[in-house]
C-alpha cells in the first residue's frame, strides 16, 4: 500500500526550483512520485514506505531550498 507524505519547502521561486526539489527527492528509496506546487510551496510525496522526514529534508537542502 502506498504513503502520501506532504512538506512544506520554502524559497521555491519558478519550474526550475521544482524540477530541482523534485529530482533529488526521486533519489530517496522508495519514492514512487512527487508533486511539486511552487505557489504554496507544497511537496507531495507518494511512496511504496513511509519516507524519513530527515530524508527529505536532506534532499531538499541537497537543491538549495529549506523545510518550513
Amino acid at each position: 500500500m502506498s504513503q502520501t507524505s506532504t512538506y512544506t519547502v520554502t524559497g521555491m521561486t519558478c519550474g526550475h526550483c521544482a524540477a530541482s526539489v523534485s529530482e533529488e527527492v526521486e533519489e530517496i528509496p522508495g519514492v514512487r512520485d512527487v508533486d511539486v506546487v511552487v505557489e504554496t510551496g507544497a511537496v507531495t510525496i507518494t511512496s511504496d514506505e513511509p519516507v524519513e522526514a530527515d530524508a527529505v529534508k536532506a534532499a531538499v537542502e541537497e537543491a538549495g531550498y529549506q523545510l518550513a
